[in-house]
Formats: C-alpha cells, sequence, structure tokens
C-alpha cells in the first residue's frame, strides 16, 4: 500500500527574503511568510490530509499551524526533517562567502555535497535522515495523505535520495522549491517512491 506525502517548505523569513542560509537558525517569518501559511492552510481545508508533521524548527511549525487549525490536527515535530546546518554560512549568503573564499565556493558549486561549507552538516548524512524520517511518516500512515513541512535543502537532497538521483545534483536538479507550494510524493511499502507533482503553488496568486 503507498502513503502520499504533501511535501512543503516553509513560508518566507526574513533571511530567505535576502537569499541568506538560515539552517539550524530559528528565524521567524515575514508577513509574507504567514501569508504563504495562511494560504497553506485554505489548500488543507479544500484537501484534506490524516496527518500533520513539521520540522522542529519555529519557521515550520508556524507554516504548518493554519493547515492544523483547519483540519483539526496536532502538528507532529520531525527532528529528521530539521534543515542542513550550513556551519559558517549560516546568516551568510553564498555571494559574500564567495567573495571571502572564492575556491570554497566554486568547490561547492561543483560539488556541494563533496564540498560542503566549512563546519556544515554533512549533506549526505543529513539526506539519509531526511528520507528515513518520510519513510517512518509514510509506514505510519500507510494508505493515507500527510502533509509534511520542512525546508529546501533538506528537502531537495531527500527527493534526490528517495528517487536515485546523485544527491550532488540537488542544486541543479531541483534549484529551489518554492515557499508553501506543494510536491507530492507517493511511497511505496518497500521505501522507494515517484514524485507525482513538483513546487505546485497552494493558490495562483500565492507570493
Amino acid at each position: 500500500m503507498t502513503t502520499t506525502l504533501l511535501l512543503a517548505r516553509h513560508g518566507q523569513t526574513v533571511w530567505h527574503a535576502e537569499n541568506r542560509y538560515a539552517g539550524i537558525s530559528d528565524i521567524a517569518l515575514t508577513d509574507t511568510g504567514r501569508a504563504q501559511a495562511e494560504a497553506l492552510g485554505r489548500w488543507a481545508a479544500a484537501h484534506p490530509v490524516d496527518a500533520i508533521w513539521t520540522s522542529p524548527l519555529s519557521r515550520a511549525v508556524a507554516t504548518a499551524e493554519p493547515a492544523c487549525r483547519a483540519l483539526g490536527l496536532t502538528p507532529r515535530r520531525e527532528p529528521g526533517l530539521a534543515e542542513c546546518d550550513f556551519g559558517v554560512v549560516e546568516g551568510r549568503t553564498l555571494a559574500e562567502f564567495e567573495a571571502e573564499e572564492p575556491e570554497r565556493a566554486a568547490a561547492f558549486r561543483a560539488d556541494p555535497v563533496a564540498n560542503p561549507f566549512p563546519g556544515a552538516e554533512d549533506p549526505a548524512a543529513a539526506a539519509a535522515r531526511g528520507a528515513d524520517a518520510l519513510r517512518r511518516i509514510a509506514a505510519a500512515h500507510s494508505g493515507g495523505r500527510v502533509l509534511v513541512v520542512a525546508h529546501n535543502t533538506l528537502l531537495r537532497l531527500v527527493l534526490c535520495t528517495l528517487l536515485s538521483i546523485p544527491a550532488r545534483e540537488y542544486r541543479r536538479v531541483l534549484p529551489r522549491l518554492r515557499n508553501a507550494a506543494i510536491s507530492e510524493l507517493r511511497v511505496n511499502r518497500d521505501g522507494s517512491a515517484a514524485l507525482l507533482s513538483l513546487n505546485v503553488p497552494c493558490e495562483p496568486d500565492m507570493p
């Protein structure tokens, strides 16, 4: 029996508006981010799910809150869904890092898994923990529909892992996940997966 996971990136934060890496830093949503969360809540009301799981970081929990309210569900927090730790680049842009460390930035662009930022979490380990988390969630709700609110880099790494795409290609194959947009993933009993849709806005005019 298959489980449908509806994956959503959290709403916009101040750092994301400036294209800064947030990682494990607990950054609040902007007004736009809160509007995106409300749009996700309206989407959930029209497309009910059996459960809602989130990253433990507050920006993901806050994004899931309107959907939980609409459906009368309590969000379940999964540590394995937390964003990657970006080390020295937390709170900075890639351009800022590149200005100081051009060779390391070039190595990251060439292969972000083999050459993560200094002090960052191993991307391969992050991909594995995220994939394990999604497989556990799918197994806990076999045959159901589950909304999962997490993060841009973590979800892209996990999608590559589950779809047998080399993780080093995540930035090229999946340039970005839009805030609060839905990607539909079908997870089979054996843990294999199929991507049914990607980056579908909750509402046509969603910011």
